[in-house]
C-alpha cells in the first residue's frame, strides 16, 4: 500500500543526502521505495505503541541511507554483481573454514600470509571467529564484546582486519564475521554507563531494583550454562540492581524492547557491512526477545526483528548475506529463513545443526534411522536459502533432537542418549574415542560434548597407541564424516585443524580463563612446523589433508552440488547406510555413505531406480562400478561412493 507521508519523508532524507536517484543511486533508491511500508509495518508491530515510534522508525530510515552513502563504491559494485547472479551464496563453488586467528595464526598479520594455505586446501570463504574487544579472562571466546568496532589488540587493529579483507577481495575470497546482537560485555561502555546511574543506559539492558520480576522470568527460563553460569540475573553492586545475564555473569542481555537499542546495533551491522563483510553471522538471535512465562527463546518478536534488519541490510548493503545462529530442534530452526510472506526473507543461512549432531549419532550406532526420520523437517528450507552444514565448530555437540525421532528407530531416549555421551567420553566398552561431556546438568542428566574431530573419530587413541590399523580407520571416518557434509547441499564449513587431523589441544587447562571450559581441548593453537607434514606422504595429516582437499575439488567440479532445493534421500534397505541424489538440470551426483565398520553390499537397483539404465563412475576413487540389471556393489567399512551416472 502507498504511504504518502512516509514516501515523502524518505524523498526529503534523499534529498538532503544529494544523492542522484535518476542517476547511479537509482537501483538504491528502488530497493528503498520498494521496502519502506514493509519495514514499517515490521516495525510497528513492535513498537507502535510508543509515543516516538514514527521519529525513531524515521531515524531506522536515516541510518539506512547513511549506511548506503557510506559504502565504498568497491562494494557497492560487488553488490550489484551478486545480485546479478541471483542467490551467489547458494555456488557449489564456496567452501569455508571458521577459525581463531589467534590460535591459527596469532594476528591479523600472519593471517595475510596463510591465504595461500586456505587456496591450497580449496576454501574460499573466511569465517573469522570473535576479533571486537572482549575482556581477557571473561571474553566467552569473543562472545562477550566490550567494543563492537575496535579490533582487540591481541588480534591487531581494524586496519590490520581491513587489509585482509583487500586480500580477500583481490583472491575472489569471501569474509565472514560475527555479530553478538543478544548481549554486550559488562565492560562496555553502555553497561560501565548503566552502572553508575545513567538510567537512559539503564533502559539498554533488563535491569530491575529488586528480585521480583527476575524471579518471575526465572520460573520458565532455561539455564545455559548450569555449571559454569547457573541462574539468569546478577546483582550489580555499583548500581543496587539486578540484571539479566542468560549466558554468563559478565554478559549483559540487551533490551529490544528499547527502540534505541535496535537503532545503536543496526548501525553495527551496517559497519561491519562496510568492512566488506560477505556473511554477517548473527549469535545467538533466538534469544533476543525475552518475555515472562515462555522460555525467552524462538520468540515471534525474535523473528521480527531480525526480518527487519534482514530488509534494511537488502536496502542499504545487499551484498551481504545474513548467517542465524540458531541452535535449537529442527523445527524451529527452519522458521529462522523466514516463514509465510517473508519465507527466505529472514535469514539467508542457518547451521544445519541438527544433521550435524546426527551425523555423530551415525557414527557412534552405525545406523542412519534416526537421521533419516529427521528429514521431513529439515527439506523444508526454502528454495533460495542455504545451510551451513559442518562437522565440527566451536561449540559443543548438542544431543536435543527430539525423543520421537529416537523412538521411531526403536531406541529409547534417555538410553540412547547415555550411550553417546558414554561413547565420546571415551567409557563405553569398545569405544575408540576421546571426547568429554560439556555443560552437564546433574538435575536432568543432560550435556554435550566437546572434542576435535580426529579425537572423537579415534585418531588421538589409536596414534597413542600406535596402532597402524586403528588410524587408518580413524582417518577414514574423518573423511566419512567430511564426504557426507560436504556434498549435502549448502556450504560446507571446515573447523580448522581438522583439515589437518590435530587431535585434543588440552594446553587450555593451564589458562585460567580458559580451564572451566573444556571446549577449549576443540580450538587447537595451530602449529606450524607440525602442518609441514600436510605436505609428507604417508603422514596422518598429509592423508586428512590430501582427502579434504580432495573432497573439496571434487566438490567444486559439481554444478548439481549447488544448493538449489536438489536433495533427495534414497532408501537403500539398509540401516548402516546413508545415500542421497542431488541433481541440476540433467547432471545428476549419488552420495552413498556407510556409517558402520562392516563391509555392505547394495543393490544396483536402489539407485537404478533414479537412474535408469546406467554405469556408474565414482569420483573418490575414480573408477567405474561393476554393473549389472540385477548385481550389487559394495561399500566398505566407513567408506562412501561420490557417484555419476553414465548412460
Amino acid at each position: 500500500m502507498y504511504n504518502h507521508k512516509l514516501h515523502q519523508n524518505i524523498n526529503q532524507l534523499l534529498k538532503a543526502s544529494r544523492l542522484d536517484i535518476a542517476g547511479p543511486d537509482n537501483d538504491f533508491y528502488i530497493r528503498m521505495m520498494a521496502g519502506a511500508d514493509t519495514a514499517q509495518m515490521l516495525y510497528n508491530q513492535i513498537y507502535h505503541d510508543l509515543p516516538e515510534a514514527e521519529s525513531l522508525f524515521l531515524k531506522l530510515i536515516e541510518l539506512t541511507v547513511n549506511a548506503y552513502i557510506g559504502r565504498p563504491q568497491i562494494l557497492k559494485e560487488k553488490d550489484l554483481d551478486k545480485m546479478d547472479s541471483g542467490h551467489w551464496f547458494l555456488s557449489n563453488e564456496i567452501t569455508g573454514m571458521s577459525l581463531y586467528v589467534d590460535r591459527f595464526c596469532g594476528d591479523l598479520k600472519n593471517l595475510q600470509s596463510k591465504l595461500g594455505y586456505f587456496e591450497k586446501l580449496g576454501v574460499n570463504l573466511l569465517h573469522l571467529m570473535p576479533l571486537f574487544e572482549s575482556p581477557a579472562g571473561e571474553s566467552d571466546g569473543g562472545y562477550a564484546v566490550s567494543d563492537f568496532r575496535k579490533v582487540d589488540a591481541r588480534f591487531g587493529s581494524l586496519k590490520e582486519l581491513q587489509k585482509v579483507q583487500e586480500q580477500l577481495g583481490k583472491k575472489k575470497m569471501y569474509l565472514m564475521l560475527d555479530i553478538v546482537l543478544n548481549h554486550t560485555s559488562n565492560r562496555h561502555e553502555w553497561a560501565i554507563k548503566a552502572k553508575e546511574g545513567d538510567e537512559r543506559y539503564q533502559d539498554y539492558f533488563y535491569m530491575f531494583n529488586d528480585r521480583e520480576v527476575p524471579d518471575q522470568y526465572e520460573r520458565t527460563l532455561p539455564e545455559i550454562f548450569p555449571e559454569a553460569a547457573p541462574g539468569n540475573f546478577t546483582y550489580v553492586a555499583e548500581c543496587e540492581k539486578w540484571v539479566m545475564t542468560v549466558f554468563h555473569h559478565y554478559q549483559w542481555d540487551l533490551n529490544y524492547a528499547n527502540p534505541a537499542v535496535l537503532l545503536a546495533m543496526l548501525d553495527n551491522i551496517f559497519f561491519y557491512a562496510n568492512l566488506g563483510v560477505d556473511i554477517l553471522r548473527v549469535d545467538a538471535p533466538a534469544f533476543i526477545w525475552k518475555q515472562i512465562g515462555t522460555l525467552s527463546m524462538n520468540l515471534p518478536q525474535a523473528h521480527t526483528l531480525l526480518r527487519l534488519i534482514k530488509l534494511l541490510i537488502s536496502i542499504a548493503t545487499p551484498g551481504m548475506a545474513l548467517l542465524g545462529e540458531a541452535i535449537v530442534e529442527s523445527k524451529e530452526i527452519i522458521k529462522y529463513f523466514g516463514t509465510g510472506p517473508f519465507e527466505a526473507k529472514e535469514c539467508d543461512f542457518a547451521y544445519n545443526a541438527t544433521q550435524m549432531a546426527l551425523q555423530w549419532d551415525m557414527l557412534a550406532t552405525g545406523d542412519t534411522r534416526i537421521m533419516l526420520s529427521s528429514q521431513h523437517e529439515l527439506m523444508q528450507k526454502p528454495d533460495g536459502t542455504s545451510w551451513i552444514n559442518y562437522t565440527r565448530c566451536h561449540d559443543d555437540i548438542g544431543l536435543g533432537y527430539d525423543d520421537q525421532l529416537i523412538r521411531n528407530a526403536g531406541f529409547d531416549p534417555w538410553e540412547h542418549r547415555k550411550f553417546l555421551k558414554e561413547y565420546y567420553s571415551g567409557i563405553f566398552n569398545g569405544s575408540t574415542a576421546t571426547g568429554a561431556l560439556f555443560a552437564f546438568n546433574p538435575k536432568t542428566g543432560d550435556s554435550r560434548i566437546s572434542g576435535t574431530l580426529a579425537s572423537l573419530c579415534g585418531l588421538e587413541k589409536a596414534v597413542k597407541e600406535a596402532d597402524n590399523t586403528a588410524i587408518e580407520t580413524a582417518v577414514k571416518k574423518i573423511l566419512l564424516m567430511q564426504a557426507h557434509s560436504i556434498f549435502l547441499g549448502g556450504v560446507p564449513m571446515l573447523f580448522y585443524g581438522d583439515e589437518a587431523g590435530y587431535t585434543n589441544d588440552y594446553s587450555y587447562l593451564t589458562d585460567p580463563g580458559k580451564s572451566y571450559d573444556n571446549r577449549w581441548m576443540h580450538r587447537p593453537v595451530i602449529d606450524w612446523e607440525k602442518n609441514k607434514l600436510v605436505d609428507q606422504p604417508g603422514a596422518v595429516e598429509f592423508m586428512v589433508f590430501s582427502g579434504t582437499q580432495r573432497l573439496i575439488g571434487i566438490r567444486k567440479m559439481l554444478l548439481e552440488i549447488a544448493d538449489h532445493k536438489n536433495l533427495t534421500w534414497i532408501n537403500c534397505n539398509n540401516t548402516h547406510v546413508a545415500a542421497y541424489l542431488r541433481n541440476h538440470g540433467s547432471k545428476q551426483f549419488y552420495g552413498v555413505f556407510n556409517f558402520s565398520g562392516e563391509k555392505v553390499s547394495l543393490s544396483f537397483q536402489v539407485l537404478k531406480g533414479y537412474a535408469g539404465n546406467a554405469y556408474f563412475y565414482d569420483h573418490w576413487t575414480e573408477e567405474i562400478l561393476p554393473s549389472g540389471k540385477y548385481g550389487q556393489f559394495v561399500v566398505n567399512p566407513y567408506s562412501f561412493l561420490l557417484l555419476k551416472p553414465e548412460y
